[in-house]
């Protein structure tokens, strides 16, 4: 199943407040890596994912996206 996730994200970011509660409503336990004031994780993040927009998710290693990616990749409506 979903073991692990990890979520880049800013704080003032809503889209990823409502990634972090989707997150939640599946129970899915999740590490926050806050990149706006941490040029080395931002940098991380693009490499992993080759965005520069936040939320950037993470499931099991692997890379589901943003905020709508995760929606698509949880089948939720």
């Amino acid at each position: 199943m979903y073991n692990k996730a990890k979520i880049y994200l800013k704080k003032s970011c809503p889209y990823c407040e409502k990634a972090k509660l989707l997150l939640k409503k599946y129970n899915i336990i999740y590490e926050k890596i806050f990149v706006e004031k941490n040029n080395h994780d931002f940098l991380k993040m693009i490499q992993k994912s080759g965005r520069k927009t936040v939320p950037q998710v993470f499931i099991n290693e692997k890379h589901i996206g943003g905020y709508d990616d995760l929606k698509l990749f949880l089948k939720e409506k």
